[in-house]
């Protein structure tokens, strides 16, 4: 419950400077406050700040200059090209098609591409490298497919969990608390496709995003019943009668 709320927390601030990019407060080329008086005024914290702004970088309502600051790039927001894709969408078509990769690519890896695929399993240990090594795992797997066709099929389900705001933000959530898990699985994943085995690739691949599937659904269950509370303790607040007897 608690990443619920913090979930909720971050989603609120990205509402509020998207309402003051809206209203002119800060115009195009402007740049926003710093992150700690950010955090300062929407009582939140910088780490907090930090995943708002990630957020309103995905919407490509500002620009992040290393050393400058966070400049706003657009006073109404982007439509997206794409129709609304979810998480769970998302991962149900992964889940059919990189099961079938994984074992495609059991029978057709190169030594090279299998010790590339240990390497990221090295790297998922870090937390500053574990997202960009599990994008980077599947990437070699659908690599050693040896189908174009799949490869950019795959690449192309990666520029949506990156680019979609929530579906970036339903991953996030997921991801973080699982990390052990993740791994876990990618290595098992691994462990099949150095095997040569297909069939216990296909599996491992499977039972990896039908945990997902799963664990989508329970943030998904658990944010829902935050809101309902919220609502509720709203609407008691307005029609309490408590406070006049005391």
């Amino acid at each position: 419950m608690q990443n619920v709320k913090k979930r909720r927390r971050f989603w609120m601030v990205v509402e509020k400077l998207e309402a003051l990019i809206d209203q002119g407060i800060y115009p195009v080329g402007g740049r926003l406050p710093a992150e700690r008086e950010m955090a300062e005024v929407y009582d939140v914290s910088r780490p907090t700040i930090r995943e708002a702004i990630i957020a309103l970088e995905v919407r490509k309502r500002v620009e992040v200059k290393t050393g400058s600051g966070v400049f706003v790039t657009s006073s109404k927001k982007t439509a997206s090209l794409t129709p609304p894709i979810s998480a769970f969408e998302l991962t149900q078509a992964r889940a059919l098609v990189e099961s079938e990769a994984a074992a495609l690519a059991a029978s057709k890896i190169s030594d090279s591409e299998l010790q590339a695929l240990k390497q990221t399993l090295i790297d998922m240990e870090f937390s500053d490298k574990a997202d960009e090594a599990d994008q980077l795992f599947h990437e070699i797997i659908a690599q050693a497919t040896r189908n174009k066709a799949l490869a950019l099929t795959i690449n192309n389900f990666w520029k949506l969990r990156r680019s979609e705001p929530q579906i970036l933000l339903a991953h996030q959530g997921v991801c973080s608390q699982n990390i052990n898990q993740r791994l876990a699985e990618h290595t098992t994943i691994y462990d099949a496709i150095a095997d040569r085995n297909p069939s216990a690739a296909r599996k491992a691949m499977h039972n990896h995003f039908n945990r997902l599937i799963n664990a989508l659904f329970e943030a998904s269950e658990a944010k829902a019943l935050e809101e309902v509370r919220r609502k509720t303790d709203e609407t008691r607040g307005l029609y309490s009668i408590s406070h006049l007897t005391k």
